[in-house]
């Protein structure tokens, strides 16, 4: 069980895009220096109050980094193993958590064994570490055919079933542990790997660290067929991603609302889950691009860091940058920034310091990483919860219209009593016989710590 996991609050950085590396490796360069570019960073994650930096992927690769060449070499566009040692050294001295981006379900044609295969064909020692038809012909043109991943030739599908596949990407995890402290990982295309492969990952995961925290990205299903007990540690909450952005479109917290309540009010099916909770990332376009109203993207985030979940923030969406993907390129979602830019040339310039805020408060009130979840209010533009029970619980009410609101709350086995105001200064709201009335500004909410 990863505790410090469901503690954490965490910061997702793409580092060939953000460090400006070059599209594509030529493999015949010495390393580059732009490893030194992260360091910056670090100061200004922890100005924002994250505690967990989700980077890659980092490993050689021929393009965009899921393309996998080598899974012992640091990308030779970002720097040296030894270069990216002594950055996570620093990371780990200023008590922050490394997590690494794994792809595991697929290689690069640049890798060693493929490019082994390609040369020696049905002799080759590696030809069974990938799932090969030797009657037929690639797109490439070579003399076998493959599956590649969702229909993309350049990304080959491993055989995860295969001893010397698994034993290779266990050596690596094992390396990645040793050279730089590695303290989880996100497992890319989780939903797609071998389920064998995937008991065996957290078999030997367990054996190299305490708390090691294995997320996989999971788009669809039920996401407790891949976390619980003996199984990965946490998925990807795509339901929940969807709901916080058309449930402010479309005018529709009953959509959030039943979503949050399915998985987590009583007897939700992931209750007893941490599941991995984000606005955007790297494969979708950036919430402020795809909200409809900016001015949703407060509301939007005060729900991200007060529901059940490990909360997440894609880089520069917390100056709501804007991205969208084109039919051929996610390069849009994957920007040259630093922390220097992203701040002379935000667009919300004032969402930062509302999401240290919040951030803030989550570190402060165990009742935002722990409580259960319990709905009190469902409206088209309104949502309240509480997190917790009795004194020390937390009353969340969000108001996503153009204009203030006042709700009524009845809260459960409260009779008398009062609320304080963590996000607007301090507000006492008395309760009583449990109930109490809030006023919600527009666009915005409150985070109210209960005495009763």
């Amino acid at each position: 069980m990863s505790i410090w996991a469901q503690h954490s609050s965490q910061y997702h950085l793409y580092p060939l895009g953000c460090l400006n590396a070059p599209q594509r490796n030529t493999f015949l360069d010495r390393p580059a220096d732009r490893v030194s570019q992260l360091y910056p960073w670090l100061d200004y994650l922890q100005d924002l109050g994250t505690d967990t930096l989700l980077i890659g992927p980092v490993q050689q690769s021929s393009a965009h980094g899921y393309d996998i060449a080598d899974y012992f070499l640091i990308d030779g566009r970002l720097g040296s193993n030894q270069d990216f040692a002594d950055f996570s050294r620093e990371l780990h001295g200023r008590g922050m958590k490394l997590v690494f981006d794994a792809v595991f379900h697929h290689t690069g044609r640049d890798f060693w064994a493929f490019r082994d295969i390609l040369g020696h064909g049905q002799s080759s020692v590696y030809r069974d570490w990938y799932h090969l038809d030797f009657s037929g012909r690639s797109p490439y043109g070579d003399l076998f055919s493959y599956e590649g991943w969702a229909g993309h030739y350049d990304l080959v599908k491993l055989n995860l079933r295969n001893t010397g596949v698994k034993d290779h990407l266990f050596a690596a995890v094992t390396s990645w542990v040793d050279q730089f402290d590695v303290d989880g990982l996100r497992l890319d295309a989780a939903d797609r790997l071998d389920p064998d492969f995937r008991r065996h990952l957290v078999s030997h995961c367990a054996t190299l660290k305490p708390g090691f925290w294995l997320m996989g990205e999971v788009v669809h299903g039920d996401y407790g067929n891949w976390a619980h007990d003996g199984g990965l540690s946490s998925t990807t909450n795509y339901e929940v991603y969807k709901s916080l952005w058309s449930a402010h479109n479309d005018r529709n917290y009953f959509e959030l609302g039943y979503s949050l309540n399915r998985q987590f009010g009583e007897g939700g099916l992931y209750r007893d889950l941490n599941l991995y909770s984000f606005a955007d990332n790297h494969d979708v376009d950036r919430v402020a691009s795809t909200l409809s109203n900016p001015a949703h993207l407060y509301p939007l985030y005060l729900l991200l860091f007060t529901m059940p979940g490990i909360p997440s923030l894609y880089y520069g969406s917390e100056w709501g940058i804007e991205g969208r993907r084109s039919s051929n390129s996610d390069a849009a979602l994957r920007p040259a920034v630093s922390p220097a830019s992203l701040k002379e040339n935000a667009r919300h310039a004032d969402l930062y310091p509302v999401i240290k805020h919040l951030l803030s408060i989550r570190r402060q009130q165990s009742a935002l990483r722990e409580g259960k979840y319990t709905s009190l209010h469902i409206d088209h533009e309104q949502l309240a919860f509480i997190r917790g029970s009795g004194t020390g619980s937390l009353v969340v009410a969000v108001n996503s219209s153009n204009t203030a609101r006042d709700i009524t709350l009845t809260l459960p086995g409260v009779k008398d009593g009062y609320l304080t105001d963590l996000l607007n200064g301090g507000e006492i709201v008395q309760v009583t016989n449990g109930l109490c009335t809030l006023s919600l500004a527009s666009c915005w909410g409150r985070i109210l710590t209960l005495s009763c």
